[in-house]
């Protein structure tokens, strides 16, 4: 990638950041990335292209950064803890914000819809290949299948992240009730081979 659309790049995560998304325009981001606003259509064609782009390589970077970290869970309350751990940074950096702010985008301009999707991709990737490993043997593997429980936790910690904005208690509270689950979790993992053959039979019988 040249330095000048690396430019580009960080400028348009921090007009993001600063401005929100509807507040950003060729103008900001040049003015964040201390360039001519003329070289946004130059290398990116279109502002929205430049906001898929950033999108994409700061998902990316956040992803990299916790491939270790989610390699060695080996518990859904591993898991969490690391969730948290990774809410906190991406909160802190401004990069959850980043991606609660494109998907607040495409609710109005279905262009940025696919390139959001992708930068949601990358994380519910690891995160279902923490939960096929997590769960495997485990009676909740039978209940839910791990693609769309991978989802499903993406967006939950997005979500917070919008919800905490309003109620930081709240979110908290949300936090603590997800760790209860996973320790409930862990329980059932250690019930004797006949509760969990009858556990197993019970959660079959769910729609």
């Amino acid at each position: 990638m040249t330095p000048t659309r690396q430019k580009l790049i960080d400028g348009a995560l921090a007009a993001i950041r600063e401005h929100g998304i509807a507040g950003v325009s060729a103008r900001t981001i040049a003015t964040a990335a201390g360039v001519n606003q003329a070289l946004v259509f130059y290398h990116f064609g279109t502002v929205d292209d430049l906001l898929a782009a950033a999108c994409e390589s700061a998902t990316a970077a956040s992803v990299a950064s916790y491939r270790s970290a989610l390699a060695g869970v080996t518990s859904l309350r591993e898991l969490l803890a690391v969730g948290r751990e990774l809410h906190e940074r991406e909160k802190a950096g401004g990069n959850v914000a980043i991606l609660a702010q494109m998907l607040a985008g495409a609710q109005t301009d279905p262009r940025l819809a696919p390139p959001t999707a992708a930068a949601l991709a990358l994380w519910t990737a690891e995160i279902e290949t923490v939960l096929r490993r997590v769960l495997t043997g485990s009676p909740f593997g039978t209940l839910a299948e791990p693609a769309g429980l991978a989802k499903a936790v993406s967006a939950a910690f997005v979500g917070l992240e919008l919800y905490e904005g309003v109620d930081e208690p709240g979110a908290t509270t949300a936090f603590e009730a997800l760790e209860q689950l996973a320790v409930l979790a862990e329980v059932v993992d250690d019930l004797g081979p006949v509760a969990r053959r009858a556990l197993r039979a019970r959660l079959r019988r769910i729609p």
